[in-house]
């Protein structure tokens, strides 16, 4: 795709990888068919081709206006463009750059600015976070139907094993997992405990910097990179950990990134790049030890249980990471139903699902009869936000996949 872009923009970090992004597109098409939004609103500019026109237009000088910020507001950044693209088309930057020049240009008003201060504020602080949580959780009979569906109910989150193996990982608590859905990193600590490999969480870390780079507080996102990076170094210097473990693929997604999010800073790029390498999904780490890990499973000769596998947009098209968790699960025991149009996005997709409720429901209702129709009477997934939504739209149980395991190893039915 030839373009010129406006002189605002032209010679900037930014302009330079627009421009290098642009120009990789051939107009072909293939991104349509795998568009979520494109395919429930059947908008050209509502899909990827017609987004990346109207930011093309806007840095060669066109003003936006804001019909232009609703469609890119549309995009779940669910990436799954990116899989389907065959000239490598890396447009999830692109929109990130496109966002923050549209925003600029066309200022939000009213409510819509004000819910996206809040989140931008309120989310990525984790025990403000939490004690809210907490609130909600401790009356969510009472609440409205739309906020239960934010308050997932209390789960104890467990034993987590005292560190006593030589081997070492750093997890990330993040911000909103911690209270949601405290279960999830204490089942990781366990398997990892079972496989010789203690996991740590170190306090000074916290948001990953997602909610906020994808509210487009690039800064702010920057900010939390550099203070999960001086809360890791320490031990990564000393070489005492082997890598920083994710147990929500959302997280990890942005923090294998921060080598790209800190380019340009000279006191951060090095130490990003080395953070963003250590990265690693616990998927990853676990199907690593998967010799180890169906060694004991086998000892626990649990029966064959049918389940629904939902594939993260973060896992599958942000990280690349495809069937490594399918094979952990069936090794655990788990019969992996049919999942039809497994490829497209639940409708989470941070807050997405609070900026545009319709479509995110509508998202959800299709993917649950996706998930549901093989018959399965369990979900799993690796990600805190799509196990919230999900199970706030199903009566099913919906757990992180981890914890599936964590059951099997310790001779329970999931």
């Amino acid at each position: 795709m030839q373009t010129q872009l406006a002189d605002f923009i032209r010679d900037t970090p930014e302009g330079r990888e627009a421009e290098e992004i642009l120009r990789k597109c051939v107009h072909c098409g293939f991104c349509t068919a795998t568009c979520p939004t494109y395919q429930l609103l059947g908008d050209e500019l509502d899909g990827p081709r017609g987004r990346i026109y109207l930011i093309k237009q806007v840095l060669e000088g066109a003003e936006p206006t804001e019909k232009t910020r609703l469609h890119l507001d549309r995009c779940l950044t669910c990436r799954a463009c990116e899989t389907t693209c065959p000239s490598g088309v890396h447009y999830s930057r692109l929109l990130d750059i496109g966002r923050h020049v549209v925003d600029a240009r066309v200022p939000r008003q009213g409510s819509d600015a004000l819910t996206r201060r809040v989140l931008r504020e309120f989310v990525p602080r984790p025990k403000l976070f939490g004690l809210a949580m907490k609130a909600g959780q401790s009356v969510r009979g009472l609440l409205p139907k739309t906020l239960q569906a934010k308050v997932p109910e209390a789960r104890a989150a467990g034993r987590w094993p005292a560190p006593r193996h030589a081997r070492r990982v750093i997890a990330l608590a993040g911000c909103a997992q911690p209270s949601m859905a405290p279960s999830i990193n204490t089942a990781a600590a366990r398997v990892l405990d079972a496989l010789g490999i203690s996991m740590v969480e170190l306090g000074e870390a916290g948001c990953c910097g997602a909610v906020r780079f994808h509210l487009n507080d690039q800064d702010g996102a920057r900010g939390d990179a550099r203070r999960n990076i001086d809360a890791w170094w320490p031990a990564i210097d000393a070489g005492s950990v082997e890598a920083i473990v994710m147990t929500a693929s959302g997280c990890g997604v942005q923090i294998k990134d921060y080598g790209h999010l800190l380019q340009h800073d000279p006191v951060y790029a090095d130490k990003a790049k080395r953070v963003a390498a250590l990265t690693r999904d616990i998927g990853e780490v676990v199907a690593d030890e998967f010799d180890g890990l169906g060694a004991l499973l086998a000892a626990r000769k649990l029966p064959l249980q049918p389940l629904a596998w939902h594939a993260p947009c973060t896992l599958q098209h942000g990280q690349r990471i495809r069937g490594t968790v399918e094979g952990l699960l069936a090794a655990a025991g788990f019969e992996l139903t049919p999942v039809r149009d497994s490829h497209l996005c639940c409708g989470s997709a941070g807050t997405y699902s609070i900026l545009q409720p319709e479509l995110s429901e509508r998202l959800r209702t299709n993917k649950l009869d996706c998930l549901l129709e093989g018959g399965a009477g369990m979900i799993a997934s690796a990600n805190i936000g799509c196990i919230t939504h999900l199970q706030a739209g199903t009566g099913t149980p919906v757990r992180h996949w981890i914890e599936l395991i964590d059951a099997r190893l310790h001779g329970q039915v999931a």
